[in-house]
């Protein structure tokens, strides 16, 4: 084992923030206490980088890097090497860094980790290990604090790539190598350096496969190989199976069976090689890792082989402990054994009747660079088997295999149409499976001049729609409009269908204009014809799910509604909604939703929101399920159920995440900033705002930017800071270039009315309430009536006023919606206290505090309490003080604030309580935001004024009924 002094170099690191937070834990910690932290990740995610980041960022002491000697072994005993960090440490903190100690022998882990064990946290030594996550991590090592490094998020990726080709990369090129890397950044770096500049400027095409072998091997640190023959097979044997598989794990029973086609008469002898059977047991070999759990089956000889390291096997399903060890394995097999192996694979599937991965694998089993012309007639006859297969609803497969066969029939076809047409049928397939960064390359791989305006119609509606999801949406609706220009002849319904996507683009954008020409009356047309390919089981685009009616009813509802004309639009959009009663496809219920989201009827938004999520579950279209949520959360934040929004909107952006739809995301980030503007989150809602407006911003989301907007403001006046509320709603209400979205600005003027009163801007108030009571007028919004008496009452003078308030709260009686109704009672409470009538007040101001704290609203509720506080009635038990506030919390975070308070640190907490400091830090940070505090120390003196606060509670409470007895006697 020796050690060397680091050399300080810059390091740059992209999306590792929260690794790296871990890290700085260890390191801040160093000049109090020891640490251990093992840093794992598969090959080239970067953990080499974050140790060098580590070493340079610790300014406390040395920093010592640690390894094997030059054969691997030990080359100082434990006590020296304890002498030596207890020498060092003496002196100041010491920092170990040791990369890459899964290559250790196992006499220098075993050193290393009887040293670990025999250091105290008095010692101040920090050990920082990484180990490669591509095999077991080795026993010495199993009981470390672990941080995992994960492929990067597709922004991460996207501005390590920037950053490595200084951005001058075509766009169509920089999409195929983000989906190439997979989020990791060693291959995508790798990748990069391997194009020329031609290439990697798009003018001349890329190499293929662009992860070669050769890269795939320099990043995964050679071509893994077991130590036997059929260890070797039956690595490849799983990576094979596991390009037609939708999870990283395949079924141990196939590669069992394929592995006997493979292999059928294993040889006789002492060292026979194992089959691997469903109860297959694996040996304890050398390469063995111990445990429970299934266990390879001995072969006919006395010695069993284990499963190779890189393999888990979980009851009867294999898999890659890293998928870029797995596509290294099937790059670097030599092609004769790795087309046997498909061959093998696919004799097993197509007896067992899976057709279309028996195709897959017979496809991938046959010819080779150059095919003689019997070849090539035989490659294409499995190509159109394969589309057809594929494009058969009855055939049993999801988006994902679908995809892969369709993209590999295109591979194997020689005539530029029809392989545009499979590309771009693969392309939505991969669209529907959630994967637009797959269906971005495919898009790329369909561009053929020479196709029919059909299919180069087919692949823009892909394209816009998949931009209409995730990219700029000014370029989705135009890709959107020439889709519907070239698919006008041949399949005008499809047309229809493309160019009322294209007004969805231009409505996200906030474009009036262009959404109105959009939705200009359709030409007549002749009889649809089917566009190719579009009869498969599920449509990317809605061509196959959509029927015409729904798409006519639903462009002239629309244009009818944005020209004001009420009359016009009630019928064709109330025909969509009836529709989405009895239909179970998905994307019509979705338009079902949208239409009563249009109308203002809320409950069929509901119901047909909930309706299209259940439907797209079924169809198990992930890029469906966070649309559906974004209609349902909408609808339920019209109808005032904020908590039921919240619940929608989380599941929805996770899915959104997941799916890479990131405009998606910023609505349902939109949704949780407005839900959490009306409770006591202020943190939460400017980290929805700030992410929301940052998608929005750089893809011209106006509709989203709107809403954030809003929720911003709606926070700042629930906080008491009319001021900035009106600031900030003035820019989206008042006319001018910088008005909000043109369908939801609307929205906000009740906000914007109540903070500029407040803040006696009444004049600004007045300017845009006339709008306001055209837009009550019209219908589509059940509480604009109550809130247009509302904003009436609080401009009027006093004789006046009285009325429009009690006419606000019957309309509200209406309309129903808890929120709405509480904040027109306090306000009338507030009006009614301030015209000394208590009384009353004290009845409108309860009847507001109940119905916030119904619906979760606690920053208006604490308006509320602080009017009956002035009332001198605040209600026992409901307090807004110091007691009240800890209350919310849970009694294991009372125990960790109590304990912070006395000045402990996280980790002297998590030592007392028997948790973790990941335990405690977690605890904290939902202390902090349930409690409005900032600091440690605003924490501990909101702890000290509670016990205060508790010895003098009886007398107070006491005092607070006898004033309030007092004062209603005298009134």
């Amino acid at each position: 084992m020796t050690g060397e002094t680091t050399v300080r170099t810059a390091v740059r690191i992209h999306g590792r923030s929260t690794q790296r937070k871990a890290l700085r834990a260890l390191l801040d910690g160093l000049p109090h206490h020891g640490g251990h932290l093992l840093v794992a990740g598969e090959p080239g995610l970067g953990r080499t980088t974050l140790l060098r980041w580590a070493a340079r960022s610790f300014r406390a002491g040395p920093v010592l890097h640690l390894g094997p000697g030059p054969d691997g072994g030990a080359h100082v005993t434990v006590e020296q090497l304890l002498d030596a960090l207890r020498a060092a440490s003496a002196a100041a903190p010491v920092l170990v860094c040791a990369d890459d100690a899964h290559l250790w022998d196992a006499p220098a882990r075993t050193a290393l980790d009887r040293a670990v064990r025999r250091l105290s946290t008095a010692d101040r030594v920090g050990l920082l290990l990484s180990v490669a996550s591509d095999r077991a991590v080795a026993p010495e090592f199993a009981r470390l604090p672990v941080v995992h490094l994960d492929p990067l998020t597709p922004s991460g990726a996207a501005a390590l790539l920037d950053d490595a080709t200084d951005g001058v990369a075509a766009p169509a090129v920089r999409e195929q190598l983000l989906a190439e890397a997979e989020g990791n950044p060693a291959l995508l770096v790798a990748l990069v350096r391997r194009l020329s500049p031609a290439e990697l400027r798009g003018h001349r095409p890329l190499p293929r496969p662009l992860a070669d072998a050769v890269a795939l091997a320099e990043v995964a640190g050679g071509a893994p190989c077991g130590p036997s023959a059929h260890a070797r097979d039956l690595l490849l044997t799983v990576a094979a199976a596991g390009r037609a598989e939708d999870g990283t794990d395949v079924d141990a029973g196939l590669v069992h069976d394929a592995l006997r086609h493979l292999r059928p008469e294993p040889g006789p002898g002492p060292h026979a090689e194992p089959g691997l059977g469903p109860h297959a047991e694996p040996g304890l070999g050398p390469h063995a890792e111990p445990g429970p759990g299934p266990r390879a089956e001995p072969g006919p000889g006395p010695r069993a082989e284990p499963v190779p390291e890189h393999l888990v096997l979980a009851g009867d399903r294999l898999r890659f402990r890293s998928p870029l060890v797995r596509r290294t394995v099937h790059a670097t097999a030599a092609p004769e054994r790795r087309r046997a192996v498909h061959r093998a694979l696919a004799e097993v599937l197509e007896t067992g009747g899976h057709r279309l991965t028996g195709l897959l694998h017979r496809s991938w089993s046959l010819g080779g660079p150059e095919p003689a012309p019997a070849s090539a007639d035989r490659l294409a006859a499995v190509a159109d088997r394969l589309a057809a297969v594929a494009a058969d609803g009855a055939v049993p497969a999801s988006h994902r295999l679908r995809a892969t066969a369709y993209a590999r029939a295109a591979e194997l076809t020689a005539d530029g149409a029809r392989r545009a047409e499979r590309y771009t049928a693969a392309a939505e397939q991969a669209l529907l499976a959630g994967r637009p960064d797959r269906a971005r390359p495919l898009l790329a791989a369909a561009r053929d001049s020479a196709a029919p305006a059909a299919v180069r119609g087919r692949a823009e509606w892909v394209r816009g729609v998949t931009e209409l999801r995730d990219g700029p949406v000014g370029d989705a609706h135009q890709s959107l409009l020439l889709a519907a220009s070239l698919l006008a002849a041949d399949a005008p319904a499809d047309a229809a269908a493309a160019a009322l996507a294209a007004a969805d683009a231009a409505w996200a954008a906030g474009d009036l204009p262009a959404c109105l020409a959009t939705l200009a009356p359709e030409p007549p047309h002749r009889p649809e014809n089917p566009a190719p390919g579009s009869d498969g089981p599920a449509d990317a685009r809605g061509a196959a799910a959509h029927p015409a009616a729904v798409v006519h009813d639903h462009r002239v509802g629309m244009r009818a509604l944005l020209e004001g004309r009420l009359d016009r639009a009630g019928a064709p959009l109330g025909q969509v909604v009836e529709r989405g009663r009895t239909e179970d496809r998905p994307q019509t219920l979705l338009r079902s939703a949208a239409a009563a989201l249009l109308l203002g009827d809320v409950d069929a938004a509901r119901s047909g929101g909930a309706r299209a999520l259940a439907a797209a579950r079924q169809l198990g279209s992930d890029t469906l399920v966070p649309q559906a949520l974004e209609y349902l959360a909408y609808a339920e934040l019209r109808a005032g159920r904020h908590p039921q929004a919240r619940t929608h909107a989380e599941e929805g952006l996770r899915t959104a995440l997941r799916t890479g739809q990131r405009n998606t995301a910023a609505h349902h980030r939109a949704v949780l900033a407005l839900a959490a503007s009306i409770e006591e989150e202020p943190d939460v809602v400017a980290r929805h705002v700030t992410a929301a407006l940052d998608t929005a911003r750089r893809h011209g989301l106006v509709q989203a930017a709107t809403l954030a907007q809003w929720a911003a403001a709606r926070a700042d006046l629930g906080r008491g800071r009319p001021y900035d509320a009106a600031d900030r709603l003035g820019l989206l209400v008042l006319p001018g270039p910088a008005r909000g979205h043109f369908a939801v600005w609307r929205l906000a003027v009740p906000c914007f009315v109540e903070a500029a009163v407040l803040a006696g801007r009444q004049e600004d108030a007045r300017a845009v309430l006339t709008d306001f009571a055209d837009w009550a007028a019209f219908g589509a919004d059940p509480q604009a009536a109550a809130q247009l008496a509302r904003c009436h009452a609080l401009l009027a003078p006093g004789e006046h006023a009285d009325a429009l308030y009690r006419r606000a709260l019957d309309r509200h009686d209406e309309a129903g919606g808890d929120f709405e109704r509480a904040r027109t009672a306090l306000l009338y409470g507030k009006w009614l206290r301030r015209r000394r009538r208590p009384r009353e007040a004290r009845g409108r101001l309860g009847t507001a505090l109940a119905g916030f704290e119904r619906c979760g609203a606690g920053v208006w509720a604490a308006q509320a309490r602080d009017e009956l506080r002035a009332l001198g009635a605040a209600p026992q038990g409901t307090g807004t003080g110091a007691p009240a506030r800890l209350g919310l919390l849970t009694p294991q975070q009372l125990r960790i604030v109590r304990h912070v308070a006395e000045g402990a640190t996280n980790r002297e907490v998590a030592l007392a309580l028997g948790v973790s400091t990941r335990t405690v830090d977690y605890h904290l940070r939902k202390v902090f935001a349930a409690l409005g505090v900032r600091s440690r120390l605003e924490l501990a003196r909101m702890v000290g004024e509670a016990e205060q606060d508790h010895e003098v509670r009886g007398a107070r409470e006491t005092r607070r009924v006898g004033s309030y007895e007092k004062t209603g006697a005298e009134h």
